[in-house]
C-alpha cells in the first residue's frame, strides 16, 4: 500500500487548501478514500441517530502535478484513512506561499501522512517544513460502511439562494431558536422559518428555480405528482445548518438542496472540481 502527490502549482495548491479548510469545519474526523483517480472525504455518522453525514469528491489530476497511489490489492485498488482533517488543514497552512507541497503515506511508529512543505528561501537551500499527521488505516471488511449515498428520493429540488445571504439569515435566526423550518416547492419559492412561543420568523426567497433532475436520466422522482405550488419541509438542527454554511470557503458554482419531507435535508455544492454532498436529517 502506497501512496505519494505533489502539488507545485500555487493555485492549485491553495484552492485544495481551502477544500480541507472546509470539511474541517463540517467534520472532526473523517474518511480519506485515494484511488487513482479521485480523493474522497467522507463522513458517515448513521443518519438514522440524528448525525450528518457528508460525502466530498475531488478530481486529482484537478489539483496534484504528481499522484501515485498502490491500494490494498489489484483488484480493490483503493486506500481508506482515517484523519482528523483539521490536522490536515493545519500543516497547509504552513504552505501559503510554498514552493511544493509533498504528500506521502509513511509508517514509522504509526500510519502517518507525511506532509512536506517546501519554502521559497534566500539562499540556494531550500527549507522543508514536515507535519506528520496520524492516520488510522480502514481494514477492507469495513469499505462497505463507506459507500456514496444514494439521493434520496426527494419532494422537492430547489437552487440554494446566495450562500452568503443564506448564512446572515440564519446566523440571525440561531439567537432565538435550535431548529429551523426549511419549506420549499417546485414553483422556485423557499422559505426558512424558526417558530418558537414567543416568535415566529420566516424569510422567503422568490425564482430561485428548480434543477431539472427528473428529465435528466428519466427517472420519475416523487416529486412528479406533486402540485407546484405545494411545500415540502424538513425542520433540522439550526446549528448544523450554520456549520455548513459558515465553513464554505470554496464558493460553489451551483448550489441546491433536496427535501424529503420531515425526514431528511440533502444539500449539494458543486464547484468545477469539486462536490460536496451534506444530510441533515429532519429532527422528530
Amino acid at each position: 500500500m502506497r501512496f505519494r502527490a505533489k502539488i507545485v502549482d500555487l493555485a492549485c495548491l491553495n484552492h485544495f487548501s481551502r477544500v480541507i479548510n472546509t470539511i474541517a469545519k463540517l467534520a472532526k474526523t473523517c474518511t480519506l478514500c485515494l484511488t487513482d483517480s479521485k480523493l474522497y472525504f467522507i463522513l458517515s455518522d448513521k443518519v438514522a441517530n440524528g448525525g450528518v453525514s457528508m460525502w466530498c469528491e475531488l478530481c486529482q489530476g484537478n489539483f496534484f502535478d504528481e499522484f501515485q497511489m498502490e491500494g490494498v490489492a489489484a483488484e480493490h485498488n483503493k486506500i481508506y484513512l482515517e484523519l482528523v482533517p483539521e490536522n490536515l488543514s493545519r500543516a497547509l497552512k504552513t504552505a501559503q506561499s510554498a514552493k511544493a507541497v509533498k504528500i506521502k503515506l509513511t509508517n514509522k511508529h504509526c500510519p502517518c501522512l507525511r506532509v512536506a512543505v517546501e519554502l521559497p528561501s534566500l539562499s540556494s537551500s531550500s527549507r522543508i517544513v514536515t507535519h506528520d499527521i496520524p492516520v488510522g488505516v480502514i481494514p477492507r471488511r469495513l469499505w462497505n460502511d463507506f459507500r456514496e449515498p444514494s439521493v434520496p428520493d426527494f419532494d422537492v429540488s430547489i437552487y440554494l439562494p446566495v450562500l452568503k445571504t443564506m448564512k446572515s439569515v440564519v446566523e440571525r435566526m440561531k439567537n432565538l431558536s435550535n431548529s429551523i423550518v426549511i419549506e420549499a416547492n417546485s414553483s422556485g419559492e423557499m422559505n426558512l422559518k424558526i417558530e418558537t412561543d414567543l416568535v415566529s420568523v420566516t424569510t422567503h426567497f422568490k425564482d430561485l428555480g428548480n434543477p431539472p433532475w427528473a428529465s435528466e436520466d428519466g427517472c420519475q422522482s416523487s416529486a412528479q405528482g406533486r402540485d407546484l405550488e405545494s411545500m415540502a419541509e424538513a425542520r433540522i438542527d439550526i446549528k448544523k445548518l450554520q456549520q455548513l454554511l459558515a465553513g464554505q470557503q470554496v464558493n460553489p458554482t451551483k448550489a441546491l438542496c433536496n427535501i424529503v419531507s420531515k425526514r431528511i435535508v440533502h444539500f449539494i455544492l458543486l464547484h468545477e472540481d469539486v462536490s460536496l454532498q451534506y444530510f441533515i436529517p429532519a429532527l422528530a
